[in-house]
C-alpha cells in the first residue's frame, strides 16, 4: 500500500509498519508523548513494540515515510490502530490510538494521506465506524478533523480509563 505526493511538494509514501521500522516507531511515540506534554508518560520499548504490535499483532501501524517505496528515507510519521466492535452496528470498527507527523513535515498533506489509508483499510475490513480521541487543547488537530475530514465531535461521550493499578483491582469483582 503505497501513495506519492506530487513532485512540486516533497515526495512521500505511505507503507505497512515492518519489525525493522521499531525504532523509527518509538521515536515517533516519544515526539508525539513530547507534543502532548507527557514524555514521561510513554513506557513503550522497542521489545513491547516487536512483541505486541509485530509478533501478537494486537495493532497496526502505517508509516509515513520520506522519498519513495524504491527509494526510501527517513520516517515522517505513523498512525496506530486497531479493530474493536459494535454491538449497535454490528460491525467491527477501526480505533486510531495515534497518529503524528514531525512537525517539520506538517501541511504536506501527509496527515490526509494517513487518512486516506485509514479509511481504506476500513472499508475493506467492512467497519462502520473509524474512531480517535483528540485532546481538547489540541485545537489545530480538532480544526483539521472537523473542517478537512469532516469528523463530528462526540460531546455526549466521555473517555473512561482503568490504567494496571486499576486492572488488577477488578480481581475482586472476578467469579
Amino acid at each position: 500500500m503505497s501513495a506519492t505526493v506530487p513532485a512540486a511538494q516533497k515526495v512521500f509514501h505511505i507503507r505497512t509498519a515492518v519489525p525493522d521500522d521499531t525504532d523509527a516507531i518509538i521515536q515517533l511515540i516519544l515526539d508525539l508523548a513530547t507534543y502532548e506534554k507527557e514524555p514521561e508518560s510513554a513506557k513503550a520499548t522497542p521489545e513491547l513494540i516487536r512483541k505486541n504490535v509485530f509478533e501478537k499483532q494486537y495493532a497496526s501501524t502505517l508509516m509515513a515515510v520520506a522519498g519513495t517505496p524504491e527509494q526510501p528515507g527517513e520516517a515522517l510519521g505513523f498512525a496506530l490502530y486497531f479493530f474493536n466492535f459494535s454491538t449497535w452496528t454490528g460491525r467491527p470498527g477501526l480505533f486510531l490510538e495515534d497518529l503524528y507527523v514531525s512537525p517539520a513535515s506538517r501541511n504536506m498533506g501527509i496527515g490526509k494521506a494517513l487518512f486516506g489509508h485509514l479509511g481504506r483499510i476500513a472499508q475493506e475490513k467492512g467497519c462502520a465506524r473509524l474512531d480517535w480521541n483528540v485532546l481538547k487543547w489540541n485545537a489545530p488537530s480538532i480544526a483539521f478533523y472537523e473542517k478537512v475530514l469532516g469528523a463530528i465531535t462526540m460531546s455526549e461521550w466521555q473517555g473512561m480509563r482503568l490504567e494496571e493499578a486499576g486492572i488488577d483491582n477488578l480481581k475482586k469483582y472476578a467469579q
